[in-house]
């Protein structure tokens, strides 16, 4: 399997965490560059940050326009029509991606994956589809896609996996609604979740980024 671009920060020493983070639709994986800048983790370890560039490909929603997105937009507002099979690809690409981090010899339950907006949906989708123990989700400004699906599908390693929600109060782009709805259908599963809001629209505020660098502190601590 083809996996992603990466561009990585790597610690001045061997990595013993590792958080990955997925940009959001038309974005770029340099986007996230200054989050991880503006956290200091340095109470859990030596953190690796790898921030994978979803492919350019053509967004319906947008006329067929190529951007990076990691699945295709076929209309926007709702999940009637999501691409489950871009979906689903790319849940397998970034499982290939925790596994690369496995083989460079950080355990699962030592990574954390990440996610703006399409890359919050990804994070979900894939981070509780996952195999293998993960330390935490994080999922900004996003949704939960192939929602229906998810009972089912959730690998029963990630049951007590806890997740971080956060949404702005007036985003414009992907309704407060549709990450209410995440919270509650994954609370409804019995899955540990935190919900934070911030009177913003589709962004990261600096309140957002010390909630997620103490979640981020609470899942990676020893």
């Amino acid at each position: 399997m083809n996996l992603p671009q990466t561009l990585e920060l790597h610690p001045g020493q061997a990595a013993d965490a590792t958080v990955i983070i997925l940009h959001g639709l038309g974005a770029d994986g340099t986007d996230f560059l200054g989050l991880a800048d503006a956290m200091d983790l340095s109470a859990v370890g030596a953190v690796r940050y790898v921030f994978p560039r979803a492919p350019e490909r053509p967004v319906t929603a947008n006329g067929g326009h190529r951007m990076r997105a990691w699945y295709d937009i076929l209309a926007f507002g709702g999940a009637a029509a999501e691409d489950e099979p871009g979906l689903r690809m790319t849940f397998a690409q970034v499982h290939a991606l925790i596994d690369r981090e496995v083989a460079r010899g950080i355990p699962a339950h030592r990574i954390v994956l990440a996610g703006f907006s399409q890359g919050c949906a990804v994070t979900l989708g894939a981070g509780l589809r996952y195999a293998h123990r993960l330390a935490g989700l994080v999922g900004m400004s996003g949704y939960l896609p192939l929602a229906d699906s998810t009972a089912a599908e959730r690998h029963h390693d990630q049951a007590a996996t806890p997740v971080l929600i956060a949404h702005g109060t007036r985003d414009p782009v992907v309704s407060l609604a549709r990450g209410q709805a995440a919270r509650q259908h994954l609370a409804a599963l019995g899955q540990p979740v935190r919900w934070h809001d911030y009177p913003m629209e589709h962004s990261v505020c600096l309140e957002e980024v010390r909630d997620v660098e103490a979640f981020l502190q609470a899942c990676l601590s020893r």
